[in-house]
């Protein structure tokens, strides 16, 4: 039995005080949830990747706010202390701030502990108006998955001057603004390592390195489930593990201890 106390995000802003690394894997149901939170995940994301890795869909467009709403209170019922992000889905908070609440009040009554929005620029706004109405907020940067078609495909993003000055300013404004965090995805290890030290909250790589505050992997891939797009910077923690609780734990232990992800093997 996990003896832990709760996750919170008091609890989460002291590990990253210290220096400890965030551990956080996408969770979509209650029997993974449990048994997540058992192995010592600190954050559980109920992803937009749903659609992905439980759908068969090639994007995450086409998810909704029931789908994201019903997997949340899934995810909330088998979880017992770990902290619980959930993603608003594509459409759920572009059209205007009025919805983007409305949405955010659904995913939170539901069980969440916080929401999850993509992109930067005009998404400030909007975070800080979440923020003001109690409803922690994750932003995530880099590669956008619900951006995937404007930004032409799976690509790294960030790797020129000028890209890497725009998700700078855009991370600075969504802290300004109020996240609590900021997910980095497919960036340049030394970009990310360089933002986290300038930034004052949390930052959760995604194929971006060792240098940020914790690490987050889509469940399925690190269980080593076959998919279309392989990615450089995932690990198959069943290879060597004697079952699912056991590679769980030994992903929780290797980002404790900055052992995953490898630079030159999981970065770009």
């Amino acid at each position: 039995m996990n003896s832990r106390k709760p996750i919170t995000l008091h609890r989460l802003r002291e590990l990253h005080a210290a220096g400890e690394k965030i551990t956080t894997l996408t969770c979509y149901d209650a029997a993974f949830a449990r048994l997540l939170d058992e192995a010592g995940v600190e954050v559980l994301l109920v992803g937009d990747s749903l659609g992905n890795v439980l759908q068969g869909r090639d994007t995450t467009l086409a998810v909704s706010m029931q789908e994201m709403a019903y997997h949340t209170v899934c995810v909330a019922r088998g979880n017992r202390t770990a902290f619980i992000v959930a993603d608003l889905p594509f459409g759920s908070y572009q059209e205007s701030a009025e919805v983007a609440i409305r949405n955010s009040v659904i995913l939170m009554q539901q069980g969440a502990h916080m929401v999850k929005l993509e992109g930067g620029g005009w998404t400030a706004p909007i975070v800080h108006l979440l923020v003001e109405r109690g409803i922690p907020v994750c932003a995530h940067l880099g590669f956008t998955p619900q951006s995937v078609h404007a930004l032409g495909g799976y690509r790294v993003q960030g790797r020129d001057e000028t890209a890497a000055r725009t998700l700078c300013r855009e991370a600075e404004e969504l802290a300004a603004a109020g996240a609590s965090m900021l997910v980095l995805e497919m960036v340049p290890a030394a970009l990310a390592r360089d933002l986290t030290k300038s930034l004052s909250i949390p930052t959760i790589g995604i194929g971006a390195g060792g240098g940020c505050s914790g690490q987050v992997l889509v469940l399925h891939d690190m269980l080593g489930f076959p998919g279309d797009h392989p990615r450089r910077f995932v690990r198959n923690f069943m290879e060597g593990s004697s079952s699912i609780e056991a590679a769980v734990r030994t992903y929780v232990s290797e980002v404790k201890q900055a052992r995953f992800p490898d630079d030159a093997q999981h970065s770009f």
